[in-house]
């Protein structure tokens, strides 16, 4: 296990290039199952989720080439579906969330796949209903086995059907729309996620030869094809690395350039950083954020406390919750943090709490800041990174933080941010990477 050792305090300065992004990643390596033809995806970044899920592939006989730094070619000519049945299989499932999609490509080629419980963050109950009830839809049998803990899904054929989706779910709506695109006949789903990583899915399923309306909207409509060939595509900036960019300039003080970024791939970000005083200025293809030694969070019209809270796009992301929560500690004025989706995502504030922040937690998903204002910095303690994105919220405490921090389980940050102590020590941050 591993851990970063930080001495906060420090300045960043210079530039940094987001890396691609990693939930739009996990989706794409899942579509090219779809074909049998070469898939050339740019821009991949090199983070374990990423890594794990390209390695499950190779588990089915999926060819796999890295061209150049950041990019690669699959090809699914022929897949072992006896790999299925295997315990690396499951060992490899289990370790990543996104190996839930991997299914609609399966069914959709194969008609068959199994789904072992997927693992990923501890960030509380994340229901897998909307992927079983639109495959089912879509003419998908589900069997369980209590003694092996998996489902067997097959199906005879996948039929084109519509259906309203319970939750605007990102992965739901991407399983259930590579599965679609291959199906007989026409399917429409209502309530579908329209995140950026599924309008990117959906423009290189598109180059690959599927027919879908409604790209970027609620509303999709598919017309299933026979089959699908090969395509290039390369990935959009990941938009939680560039909030948290955003968040770790404001709380180190410091003047930061986001390259080859904008803002209209951001959708409210930038607003919601505003609303905490941080600027966000767009410099050509870049995003600047300017040194600030005081930032004061806005009031409602009435003067009544500001909220910010998350909700499906083209809302505020659940993903960057943790990190403005940090960003608040130190900024004038208080703000309600309400986090909907998972109940267990704000726990990691009682390190905030021990290094000197004022936060009350309500409940599981509302906690109240007030911020300190820069005039007392936080504190330097050793603390245990819970998740993916309350981990790197941690890492950007502890740079702005008096003395030393030490964060332990940072498997879970390397899960989601590439190289990120290597990025930041070229940008001024006294960080190391130690057993």
């Amino acid at each position: 296990m591993g851990s970063f050792k930080i001495v906060g305090g420090h300045r960043l300065r210079g530039s940094i290039r987001p890396q691609g992004a990693k939930n739009e990643a996990l989706q794409v390596i899942c579509a090219t199952l779809l074909t049998s033809e070469p898939v050339i995806l740019h821009n991949v970044p090199d983070i374990r989720d990423v890594n794990r899920l390209i390695e499950l592939l190779k588990g089915f006989g999926v060819k796999v080439e890295k061209i150049a730094d950041e990019s690669y070619r699959f090809q699914a000519a022929e897949l072992d579906l006896d790999y299925l049945d295997s315990d690396d299989f499951f060992q490899k499932a289990t370790s990543i969330r996104g190996s839930i999609m991997i299914l609609g490509p399966l069914l959709a080629r194969y008609g068959r796949g199994v789904i072992p419980q997927p693992g990923g963050d501890k960030i509380g109950r994340r229901r897998l209903d909307t992927h079983f009830n639109g495959l089912q839809k879509l003419g998908v049998s589900f069997v369980y086995d209590e003694a092996e803990k998996r489902y067997d899904v097959t199906t005879k054929g996948l039929k084109g059907n519509e259906m309203l989706l319970e939750e605007a779910s990102v992965t739901g709506t991407a399983n259930i729309l590579m599965a679609a695109v291959m199906a007989e006949g026409k399917t429409v789903i209502f309530n579908a996620a329209c995140e950026p990583y599924l309008v990117q899915l959906s423009k290189m399923l598109i180059q690959m030869g599927a027919r879908i309306d409604g790209v970027g909207s609620n509303l999709l409509t598919i017309h299933g094809v026979s089959s699908l060939h090969g395509t290039t595509h390369t990935l959009l900036a990941d938009m939680i690395e560039v909030g948290s960019f955003i968040g770790m300039a404001a709380m180190t003080r410091s003047s930061l350039t986001i390259e080859n970024t904008r803002l209209a791939d951001l959708g409210m970000i930038p607003t919601v950083f505003r609303r905490l005083g941080v600027g966000v200025e767009q410099q050509g293809d870049h995003i600047f954020v300017p040194a600030q030694e005081h930032y004061t969070i806005e009031t409602f019209i009435d003067g009544s406390i500001m909220t910010i809270a998350d909700a499906p796009w083209p809302g505020f992301t659940p993903d960057l919750i943790s990190i403005v929560l940090v960003v608040a500690t130190q900024a004038k004025g208080s703000v309600l943090i309400h986090q909907k989706m998972f109940e267990s995502r704000l726990f990691f504030v009682d390190k905030l709490i021990d290094m000197g922040a004022r936060i009350i937690l309500c409940d599981p998903h509302r906690a109240t800041v007030i911020g300190l204002d820069n005039a007392q910095p936080l504190r330097g303690i050793r603390m245990t990174s819970p998740d993916i994105r309350a981990g790197v919220a941690l890492l950007i405490a502890a740079l702005s933080a008096d003395g030393t921090s030490i964060i332990d389980n940072i498997e879970q940050i390397d899960r989601g941010y590439q190289h990120i102590d290597t990025r930041l020590r070229a940008l001024g941050a006294d960080i190391q990477r130690i057993s």
